[in-house]
């Protein structure tokens, strides 16, 4: 039995609820869930907004979909595929060195 109220209004309800599947995330995952959807899913877009690195990007959402109780598997050959785009991408625009192309490809 759960009791779920308004402070502002005052009114509570008591009964059996069942709780969103998202309610249990720490506010941390949630801004991060609230980021991913905001830019429609783009990893690089999120990466950006954030000021971190892609693979911190994919790490957190591993840890997002785990907490929800999604299966997360290896790094997939299609998202192999988008970071070599992404790292070429970056590189033909300028915005990294031939370098840090070369161990972001490696890594």
């Amino acid at each position: 039995m759960r009791e779920l109220s308004c402070p502002e209004c005052e009114i509570s309800v008591r009964g059996a609820f069942r709780q969103c599947e998202f309610c249990g995330l720490p506010e941390e995952q949630l801004g991060f869930l609230r980021l991913f959807v905001s830019r429609r899913g783009n990893l690089r877009e999120v990466e950006r907004e954030l000021g971190v690195s892609y693979p911190t990007v994919r790490a957190r959402l591993d840890e997002l979909l785990r907490a929800l109780g999604y299966p997360t598997a290896a790094v997939s050959v299609a998202d192999r595929q988008e970071h070599r785009r992404q790292v070429l991408a970056d590189l033909r625009e300028g915005t990294i060195s031939p370098e840090e192309a070369a161990r972001k490809l490696r890594s």
